[in-house]
């Protein structure tokens, strides 16, 4: 067998493991840039009148004063809500999250958290989710919506009274908003960890290279 051949073979092997199609990461990729925008100047927001008796450092935060972190909150607010929506849509349409995040069961989540916490989970196969990852992921999108209704709530607290009273009114939204955020802030870091972890070699293979 010639080199090409083997050449050829082997990129064809690692084509079939690409987890994510490249709309799926383009997507994924500008939910980040946005989510970490809005989650830095979101903290220079909470700064200006704290939920609890701790402050963020102002290094960590964007905006510098209230009024500058409300113009990067807003901004990075539409590009998360538009490439956001294009996400949710997309996922549904193609099927992607009925095939990657079905089905979920208590029997699976349980046997695969002994499995990760025994380090007997099984690496073989990168397109599929365990159920523990399915359980993240799908939470986290539920996560994502409540953020962004929570958020709408505390934006337009009059207008959008009807979405604010279903989080107890204002404060309520400002509760269920901030514990949003630290969901998100933990699922960041802990997926970013893992994918340091990976093997280069299965990294290529994700990000199809």
């Amino acid at each position: 067998m010639s080199a090409v051949t083997v050449s050829d073979e082997h990129a064809a092997s690692a084509k079939a493991k690409i987890i994510q199609p490249a709309w799926v990461r383009a997507l994924h990729w500008t939910n980040a840039f946005a989510m970490v925008l809005m989650i830095m100047s979101g903290w220079q927001i909470y700064n200006a009148s704290p939920l609890f008796g701790f402050t963020f450092p102002r290094s960590i935060t964007l905006g510098g004063w209230l009024a500058g972190a409300l113009l990067w909150h807003f901004a990075a607010m539409w590009l998360l809500m538009v490439n956001g929506l294009i996400y949710l849509v997309l996922g549904f349409v193609t099927g992607r999250f009925r095939k990657k995040l079905l089905p979920i069961t208590s029997e699976g989540v349980i046997s695969d958290t002994k499995a990760a916490l025994t380090g007997k989970l099984s690496h073989d196969d990168l397109t599929r989710y365990n159920h523990v990852q399915k359980l993240l992921y799908a939470g986290i999108i539920v996560v994502g919506i409540l953020i962004v209704l929570s958020g709408l709530a505390l934006w337009k607290p009059v207008q959008l009274q009807y979405l604010a009273a279903l989080f107890g009114g204002y404060e309520g939204a400002r509760y269920v908003h901030f514990f949003c955020m630290a969901a998100i802030v933990a699922f960041m870091v802990v997926h970013v960890a893992l994918a340091l972890l990976v093997p280069k070699s299965l990294r290529a293979m994700i990000i199809g290279r």
